[in-house]
């Protein structure tokens, strides 16, 4: 019990060092969504995407509304189609390997939602760590990672086809958690 309660304290003050970043992000809402914007913008320039719509020249959010049309899923669907195709380069660098499918809400269909190594690592598990933060900020006597915690999801499977997988976003989330999260949460996902 010594040890876990060792790893609990370092766990938690690891978490708790993130706290003053979520704080400046609450202080300065705009600033930040405008960083990311334009962060994803200059990632996304040479993509196949990017250059259609002049990701490069973009300087301003009014530049992002003018030159950015809003569009549906199904205008954007021929760029997911040649992602999942293996085709790199199309929305964001690189290949994306994952792709989160929906129940399908609109004509039935599901759809496929690109999830990219960067948007997993810094979207998806670092919500998951900015919520663990919050709690073990406001709550420090906290024993989170004394004992096991219940992990819950939608269906486990994933599927292969044209060299990448696709299926539920927590089955995608599941398969790429950090060790030490199997090491805080059961069932294992040898079990799922």
């Amino acid at each position: 019990m010594a040890t876990k309660a060792l790893f609990n304290t370092v766990v938690n003050w690891f978490i708790r060092q993130r706290i003053d970043q979520i704080q400046n992000f609450m202080d300065h809402p705009i600033e930040t969504q405008k960083g990311i914007l334009f962060s994803q913008l200059f990632h996304a320039e040479d993509t196949e995407y990017g250059k259609l719509y002049g990701f490069n020249s973009i300087s301003s959010y009014q530049d992002f509304k003018n030159k950015v049309p809003i569009v549906t899923y199904e205008d954007f669907e021929p760029y997911i189609e040649k992602a999942r195709q293996g085709q790199k380069d199309i929305s964001w660098p690189g290949y994306i390997k994952h792709f989160a499918k929906s129940s399908g809400t609109t004509n039935a269909k599901s759809k496929f939602i690109p999830i990219s190594a960067e948007s997993l690592e810094y979207c998806h598990m670092k919500a998951g760590k900015d919520m663990v933060s919050v709690y073990a900020n406001n709550h420090p006597e906290n024993q989170l990672f004394n004992y096991k915690n219940l992990r819950l999801g939608g269906s486990s499977e994933l599927y292969a086809d044209f060299n990448t997988k696709f299926g539920d976003l927590s089955a995608i989330l599941i398969d790429n958690l950090p060790f030490w999260v199997e090491i805080t949460t059961t069932p294992s996902k040898k079990f799922l």
